[in-house]
């Protein structure tokens, strides 16, 4: 059983990348899901890079607990959310090596698809992701129902973590 982190971009509890997190959760289960809603943070704390606030300070302990990592995003005019830039700015550069990293993305138009391996998976390697499994993205109108290719996409992410029992431990 793997410790896994699900980082949720959602601005709203009901947004589409909640919803979506929902059923990635749901396909997860038999490990060990910790989620991580950075719109729950404090603000200043966060904005600030205050990593000794005990809020923001559990956030990081909690990426360097977890054996893999599903960072998702509604994506807006290409780009994925401050939110989840704010949070990945205040990680170490490495804190993402030897572990398993799946990205997924939700927006309005297939326009969007890009933002995962043009914007979101090179900020992921900004934080030594080397370990990227293939992310996914879902139109928000698609969110309520998952999809076989979210749940594809959910399984080669737990297939890698299988295959690598011993990745996380490479940090």
């Amino acid at each position: 059983m793997a410790t896994i982190l699900i980082v949720s971009g959602s601005p709203a509890p009901e947004a589409p990348t909640a919803v979506l997190l929902r059923h990635v959760s749901d396909l997860l289960k038999g490990h060990e899901v910790h989620l991580l809603s950075v719109r729950d943070l404090p603000t200043v704390a966060l904005l600030s890079g205050d990593l000794l606030d005990p809020v923001i300070r559990n956030a990081m302990d909690l990426v360097d607990r977890a054996d893999g990592v599903v960072v998702a995003s509604p994506v807006y005019r290409a780009a994925y959310s401050g939110l989840v830039q704010s949070l990945l700015n205040l990680l170490r550069k490495t804190a993402l090596t030897g572990k398993v990293v799946l990205p997924l993305a939700n927006g309005g138009t297939q326009g969007h698809l890009v933002a995962i391996d043009y914007a979101l998976r090179p900020l992921l390697a900004a934080r030594g992701a080397t370990d990227v499994v293939p992310g996914h993205f879902v139109l928000d109108t698609d969110v309520s129902t998952p999809s076989p290719e979210l749940a594809g996409a959910v399984r080669r992410f737990a297939g890698a973590l299988a295959e690598n029992p011993g990745l996380a431990t490479a940090s």
